[in-house]
């Protein structure tokens, strides 16, 4: 090993040690964070000269970094100079590449959802086409992450893909360009006064998108209330919720306030121009799925007393992260503070300092504290976003998670398409029994097994009798309800169909209208967005919710 090495590891010992210490760590951590930095850099050398085998340096520092920040929370991450594209898509939305997304299926990688307008589209590329080499090289025994990379690239470059559909082998030439998914991929009208919008994330560009929805809504359309969707939104940048927030509310408002170890981040960040209504109705849809970001948007609407919220409780993710850039390009992610909404109120569910056997468990019932809304309505932190209205969660049948965990739906709407040059447009298109029937003839010869809860009860009650000696005498009862279930579970089909065509319905338009079309099928069976406007367009319910302003 070099002296230059050594002295590297030295160097950046004493580096770390002396930040440490402008924080005002005390004395005692102060000579336990340089005794153990000291302690990881002899250890490392010695592995790295005398270990039986050739190491891999790098991995296995990575491997240590990512195993030291498992013990604290999932959201403090390393970020290697080699991810560097995934982070700024995280903040930004925006990366380089073929406009994609891509999927495993049986062990083969496919085109999924191409984005319309983007390379990938103006290839010609879609969905269901199997990748089998990119820029002449074979991606067999490459994992989904890997050719992912492969795809990615510098704007203007230039890279062929062949690929297989319906059995006929093609090559496609593309010129990666600067993807940008927008943050909002749908909004338009529910009826004649109820505008909607999604917002699906919430980087750069997110205020500025529901902006102008909003006001495309509002001036050109005649919206006088609005469902505003925030489910499934994992959240992103905080300001860019405070300036969401700020659409709906005055100037001067505070939306959310910071508070970490160090006091950088006791920080309030209220709303710095003026709204764009104050008074129209509005309804926010969330659910288990809506976190961070999402949640202060919607808690800081609630805790105002600005809007209804509709759906189920939310993710209750209330800490901050800041981005530290390393040496080597490399960033940490790191958790700094805790983020509290207007009532006062941090909607964090999961104790991270207090882990019992290495898992975090949610704040206990007895440590939750009441807050108060503008209004004087009750409501509770340490849990998410509890909704005003809550819509309850209807039970997954056990055939649909089989269905989707084998690509079933993916794998028919590849055919379908292959047989049907255009469909209706995405709120009008609907299956007809006939082309339900012969998805149902489709999936005669494909393996899709599950287990139902009674199934598993039963396999539990067989056990019990064998233990108790009642299985001689029982054996054929229990035999005929074991075949009597199998038998039902070729009516499960039936039994779930509604289910079933909303999920086939919604894959089948996203291969001809896009990520658009995948949000506007859905909105004419949505549960929330039928309870949303009924509360929109009932004064005396939404007021009522809301309490005397």
């Amino acid at each position: 090993m070099s002296k230059n090495w050594k002295k590297r590891i030295v160097i950046g010992g004493l580096a770390l040690t002396g930040l440490v210490g402008i924080y005002g760590t005390s004395k005692d951590n102060y000579f336990e964070i340089s005794k153990n930095l000291e302690v990881f850099a002899t250890l490392y050398r010695e592995l790295n000269v005398f270990y039986v085998d050739d190491i891999q340096p790098g991995e296995m520092m990575k491997t240590g970094i990512d195993a030291m920040l498992e013990s604290l929370d999932p959201y403090t991450t390393y970020i290697t100079e080699s991810n560097i594209e995934d982070y700024r898509f995280m903040t930004t939305g925006e990366y380089g590449g073929i406009g994609s997304l891509i999927r495993t299926v049986d062990g083969d990688v496919y085109i999924s959802e191409p984005y319309k307008d983007f390379p990938a589209y103006k290839s010609g590329l879609k969905a269901g086409d199997r990748i089998l080499k990119i820029d002449g090289k074979s991606i067999e025994g490459k994992d989904q992450e890997e050719i992912s990379k492969m795809l990615k690239g510098q704007s203007g470059t230039k890279l062929t893909i062949e690929y297989e559909r319906a059995g006929a082998v093609s090559e496609t030439e593309l010129e990666r360009e600067q993807v940008k998914i927008p943050d909002v991929p749908y909004y338009g009208m529910l009826d004649d006064k109820t505008g909607y919008i999604s917002l699906s994330s919430f980087t750069r560009t997110a205020s500025r998108e529901v902006r102008e929805a909003f006001m495309d809504l509002r001036d050109n359309h005649g919206m006088e209330a609005l469902v505003f969707d925030l489910r499934g939104n994992g959240g992103g940048l905080l300001g860019e919720a405070v300036n969401i927030v700020n659409i709906f509310v005055p100037k001067g408002q505070e939306v959310v306030s910071t508070k970490g170890k160090i006091s950088e981040w006791d920080k309030s960040y209220s709303t710095l121009a003026a709204p764009m209504d104050t008074l129209m109705p509005l309804a926010i849809l969330v659910n288990g799925g809506s976190a961070s970001a999402s949640e202060i948007v919607s808690g800081s609407i609630q805790d105002l007393d600005r809007g209804v919220i509709i759906g189920t409780r939310t993710f209750g993710k209330g800490l901050v992260q800041q981005t530290k850039d390393l040496q080597f390009n490399n960033k940490l992610k790191l958790t700094v503070a805790k983020y509290y909404i207007p009532s006062g109120r941090c909607i964090q569910k999961l104790d991270y300092t207090h882990k019992k056997d290495g898992v975090a468990e949610e704040v206990p019932d007895s440590l939750l504290m009441v807050f108060k809304t503008r209004n004087g309505r009750d409501v509770i932190d340490g849990r998410g976003i509890d909704p005003d209205i809550e819509i309850e969660k209807s039970e997954f049948p056990h055939i649909l998670a089989s269905l989707l965990s084998e690509n079933l739906f993916f794998k028919y709407a590849t055919e379908y398409q292959r047989t049907h040059d255009e469909i209706a447009e995405p709120e009008k298109f609907e299956l007809s029994d006939q082309e339900y029937q012969a998805f149902m003839d489709y999936l005669a010869d494909k393996n899709y097994s599950y287990e139902t809860d009674t199934e598993a009860e039963l396999e539990k009650l067989k056990e019990i009798a064998q233990k108790e000696k009642y299985w001689d005498k029982a054996s054929d009862e229990f035999k005929a309800l074991e075949s009597a279930l199998h038998s039902k579970k070729n009516q499960d089909l039936l039994i779930y169909k509604d289910d079933i065509v909303d999920i086939l319905e919604n894959e089948i338009v996203s291969r001809y209208y896009y990520q658009r079309g995948r949000v506007q099928a859905q909105l004419s069976s949505d549960e929330s967005i039928e309870k949303a406007l009924q509360i929109l367009n009932d004064d005396n319910a939404y007021n009522g919710i809301l309490g005397p302003s």
